[in-house]
């Protein structure tokens, strides 16, 4: 006899296994069969497992796989077009388009041999051959200012030559458009192509023409491929694994140049799929490549994705009717779904992802900044900046929070009983890399030595500290945090209203210290309304990952001297403007030459894991970053089995639907953990 289950059972029977499996290192353990253990519900009538169909509703701005960020964007650069290398289904890497590559230290370059591949057009016809000229030609594009590719600054960091192209073009941009910038710098070009930049007080700099030729990509034949390092860069073959090292085809580049990929007839594909149809605000379709060197493991023939502005609502929906073969069950639904018994064998969950890890932000700039490029506004005179910039640059106010907030209250919004399998004590989620040795990042120098922080009597103690020394700088209480919250992502005021009844049960038990006050950001643009803006006193931060080495990881962090950074916290700068002294700047100082030391290891990956897990972890136990988790896989109904696809801890491999089948019926949770515990 069927039996309803509740939403704490569910969880309690899988939620914390899935997590539990996710920290404990899907890296190098994942995959399983395509059907074990057929417990999921089936829609009435007959099943096309050769066709995946899924609803949308956000309109995607660009197909361009060179020049987007997003992740609903890079759908078709992960899917129809290949990269050198790839990862299998365990997050092992294998040969992609390449079949062989050879590392010379003495020269920093990186030689890949090419395999026999096609271009096809949106019919599917073969087009040309790809050659090593296609990557070539498609670097020069990202390269080129005019495009705006989001992803350039992963190409002028680490290929020789290619900073200096880009900022010269960028400059002649300026120069042909009168730009001047904020501080007055101006830009000039003469009849030959040199560059004048002059600053504010008139010292100047020229800049003579530089050719793509000094760039650190050659197409050495049609099937052999070079690339030249700025230094030896040790994540850098899974960086090619990410949209701007990807291939085009040249002559349709320039043919159509900022119009590239903005339909099915502009772009061509050399993967496992190629797009067919593209309309906006209706579908877009990609089918199966026959051209492609590995179509025996591509399992479906036609991915349909079709626009619906009301998909949370009407996906299930349809679900229930057999008519897509995916759709997110949301927590408004999830318990009246668990308890269905037509439903509750239809749900299960997405495979966990470690791209992104979630931590807080403290704001140590909360006041208006220009720089040379962007300006800051700040934190509006209601939530009291004068008195929070005292406040952040008290250590034992931090460490209050370090102590006082209890991640799993949180988590526990989304997973309410899976959260220890998310939680994290670092900024770096386990799994991500490990040394030669097979030691994981984590365990590497300091970062070894943390653990759970959450301590309401360490927490109180700092608080009682703190506001002796911050009553004598004339500091009044309670201290007003202004923490914002972005109205479209799921649960994300929910999390607020339980964090701050968290933290000021514990804080303001015994004096009145924080007031946390929740505000609504907007829904669109968010992060330049609040975070790049300075528009906040603490707030919710995550980053994804972009390449398999910890020092991805120090991007939101880290500030070159007289740089602008990622534009999270300012943290170099709120030291040179003045507005963080004594030990936090001290802290902050170390922080940074320790990261400028450890990307100078590069022959020794345990010493250089080492070097970059003690930055971390100074970051951390001076409380000027508090991690808090990885994020909670989404619930869904799903014909399709996650676990047989291609996983990677960074990149777009977990977008590409290469190796997966479509299942004659939707997946339950039991058959779920069957598939991942095949792995």
């Amino acid at each position: 006899m069927a039996t309803s289950i509740s939403r704490r059972q569910f969880l309690k029977a899988s939620g914390l296994a899935a997590a539990s499996a996710c920290a404990a290192g899907l890296l190098s353990s994942c995959g399983g069969g395509s059907s074990a253990g057929s417990t999921g519900g089936s829609a009435s009538g007959s099943v096309d497992t050769t066709k995946y169909t899924i609803l949308y509703s956000s309109q995607p701005a660009t197909l361009n796989y060179l020049t987007t960020a997003t992740d609903l964007e890079m759908v078709v650069g992960a899917n129809c077009v290949d990269t050198l290398v790839e990862y299998d289904n365990k997050g092992v890497m294998r040969e992609g388009l390449a079949t062989s590559w050879d590392w010379d230290a003495d020269t920093l370059t990186w030689t890949f041999h090419l395999r026999e591949e096609n271009w096809v057009d949106n019919n599917g016809e073969v087009v040309a051959p790809v050659t090593a000229q296609d990557f070539v030609d498609a670097l020069k594009y990202v390269l080129t200012p005019d495009y705006a590719s989001s992803n350039v600054g992963l190409v002028t960091a680490y290929v020789a030559g290619a900073e200096d192209y880009y900022n010269y073009y960028v400059y002649l941009n300026n120069a042909n458009t009168g730009v001047v910038d904020d501080d007055g710098t101006t830009y000039t070009a003469d009849a030959s192509g040199v560059v004048t930049v002059t600053s504010s007080d008139g010292t100047a700099e020229t800049y003579s023409p530089v050719d793509f030729d000094t760039v650190g990509i050659k197409a050495v034949d049609d099937h052999t491929l070079t690339y030249t390092l700025t230094y030896d860069f040790p994540g850098f073959l899974s960086l090619l694994c990410y949209l701007p090292y990807e291939p085009a085809y040249g002559p349709l580049l320039e043919e159509m140049g900022d119009q590239y990929a903005t339909s099915a007839e502009t772009m061509y594909s050399c993967g496992a799929f190629y797009l067919a149809e593209y309309e906006s605000l209706e579908t877009w379709i990609m089918k199966k490549n026959p051209e492609n060197y590995d179509a025996d493991n591509v399992f479906i023939e036609t991915i349909s994705r079709i626009y619906n502005a009301e998909a949370a609502v009407n996906g299930p929906e349809m679900i229930k009717r057999g008519e897509i073969d995916e759709a997110t069950i949301g927590s408004d639904i999830l318990d009246s779904w668990l308890s269905d018994d037509t439903t509750k064998s239809m749900v299960s969950m997405d495979r966990p992802n470690t791209n992104y890890t979630y931590f807080y932000m403290f704001n140590f700039m909360p006041f208006a900044h220009e720089f040379s490029n962007w300006s800051v506004e700040g934190v509006d005179a209601e939530y009291e900046p004068e008195n929070w910039a005292k406040a952040i640059n008290n250590t034992n106010f931090r460490k209050s929070f370090l102590y006082g907030i209890n991640n799993a209250v949180t988590l526990a919004v989304s997973a309410p009983e899976g959260y220890d399998g998310y939680k994290l004590n670092t900024i770096t989620p386990p799994s991500f890399c490990a040394t030669t040795d097979g030691v994981d990042y984590t365990k590497c120098g300091d970062l070894a030595d943390i653990t759970e922080f959450f301590d309401e009597a360490k927490a109180k103690e700092f608080r009682d500290a703190a506001v002796e020394e911050l009553t004598a700088q004339g500091v009044t209480f309670p201290i007003k945090v202004q923490l914002p919250y972005n109205p479209s992502s799921t649960d994300w005021d929910k999390q607020c209203q339980v964090f701050k009844q968290q933290l000021e049960g514990v804080l303001n038990d015994g004096f009145d210290f924080i007031d946390v006050v929740i505000t609504e950001g907007p829904a669109d643009s968010f992060l330049s309304a609040v975070r790049r803006n300075g528009k906040f006193e603490f707030l919710l931060c995550n980053w994804g990952a972009d390449y398999s080495d910890p020092e991805t990881e120090t991007d939101p962090f880290y500030q070159a001297e007289g740089s602008r950074g990622m534009r999270y916290a300012y943290l170099r700068t709120g030291v040179e403007d003045g507005f963080i002294t004594g030990d936090t700047a001290d802290a902050i100082m170390k922080y940074m030459t320790s990261i400028e030391a450890a990307k100078q290891i590069t022959d020794d990956i345990g010493a250089r894991y080492k070097a970059f897990a003690d930055a971390e972890a100074l970051l951390i136990n001076n409380a000027l970053v508090i991690p808090r988790g990885m994020s909670v896989p989404a619930y869904l109904a799903t014909r399709l089995n996650y676990w047989e696809g291609q996983y990677a801890s960074t990149g777009f491999s977990n977008k590409r639907l290469k190796g997966i089948h479509v299942l004659d019926h939707y997946i339950s949770m039991e058959e779920y953990e069957a598939n991942r515990d095949a792995r």
